[in-house]
């Protein structure tokens, strides 16, 4: 059985979100006041993690993204690693992280079958890192992209969510660091989700990011993977690349091949979408494999052609990106 939905969509990418906590408060991801944290009892175990995981491969899905919240919060959370990269099937086995943690952890990981990483970071500036996340753990973050770097873990990818005001100043400095590192730079378009404050003059499109970014560096268009979020591209002659996400100003629904699992077990099918399907309450009312199974298939035919657009979704309710795993 294979994860096709209603428009041939083939699903072969599962993002896991292993914890609703954070270490950071970034303001474009988190409401102000914070958000209220699910009971520890709500969320999945590993055990549960686990066997969602062998159903969705069982199923199609070759990637697997652990995300969270900050997935390195998780008590013992490279144990959960070690049981999701046996599982045969999955190819790549991946975590977001905004990597204060990471230099302590990495080797652990790498160990336990993480190969590949993404990294936030919004700012090149210690100061200004502080004014996005609340908390100084800029340096922290700094190292523990050169250790994934040195780890052999190539390539690593950095994301920035690009806000009007606050950091789009920095896109040349995030472009010159690839010129000696073997990064992939990615340019987020400012999303909105309930409480984040998202407003339309903080946003700053595609286009816009790369018109100013080709004033000073010719950028050429590099190859894409199917299926890849990030359009790339790279300057002649750097040893990294740049990519841009651009799922406000030019959505690419009509090759997404994610789903997402939070971490109180709820299934998404779309990142913008609210509706989702409660797998853990499913699992803990004694639902066999092929009962979650058909719950996960009939999901993914529900899901639409598309979000509903730029404008439209500012309006939506839809949970903050700490609650969604990225």
């Amino acid at each position: 059985m294979m994860l096709l939905d209603s428009f041939g969509r083939f699903h072969s990418y599962l993002r896991i979100s292993v914890t609703e906590r954070c270490n950071l408060r970034c303001v474009y991801c988190m409401p102000p006041e914070g958000v209220a944290l699910s009971p520890k009892s709500h969320l999945l175990t590993f055990e549960e993690i686990e066997r969602l995981a062998r159903l969705f491969v069982r199923q199609g899905v070759r990637k697997i993204r652990l995300t969270g919240g900050e997935p390195l919060v998780r008590k013992n959370v490279v144990e959960l690693v070690e049981k999701l990269a046996a599982i045969e099937g999955v190819d790549t086995l991946a975590m977001t992280t905004n990597g204060i943690l990471l230099s302590r952890f990495l080797p652990a990981l790498k160990k336990a079958g993480i190969n590949h990483l993404n990294i936030s970071l919004d700012t090149l500036n210690r100061e200004k890192f502080h004014k996005i996340a609340l908390r100084d753990d800029f340096d922290q973050t700094i190292k523990g992209i050169y250790a994934a770097i040195e780890a052999g873990l190539s390539p690593v990818k950095v994301n920035c969510v690009v806000m009007k005001g606050v950091n789009e100043d920095e896109l040349n400095d995030f472009v010159a660091w690839t010129e000696h590192l073997p990064i992939e730079v990615r340019f987020i378009e400012y999303m909105p989700f309930s409480g984040n404050q998202w407003n339309k003059g903080g946003f700053v499109s595609f286009q816009a990011q790369l018109t100013q970014i080709q004033k000073k560096f010719p950028l050429i268009q590099a190859a894409n993977e199917a299926n890849e979020t990030a359009r790339l591209f790279q300057v002649p002659g750097f040893k990294g690349q740049v990519g841009f996400i651009t799922s406000m100003s030019e959505a690419f629904c009509s090759t997404c091949n994610r789903l997402r699992i939070t971490a109180d077990g709820n299934l998404k099918v779309c990142l913008f979408g609210h509706h989702e399907v409660n797998l853990r309450d499913l699992m803990r009312s004694g639902g066999s494999d092929e009962d979650l199974e058909m719950a996960i298939s009939e999901a993914v035919l529900r899901k639409k052609a598309a979000h509903a657009g730029m404008l439209n979704l500012v309006d939506l309710e839809n949970r903050p990106m700490i609650l969604i795993g990225g």
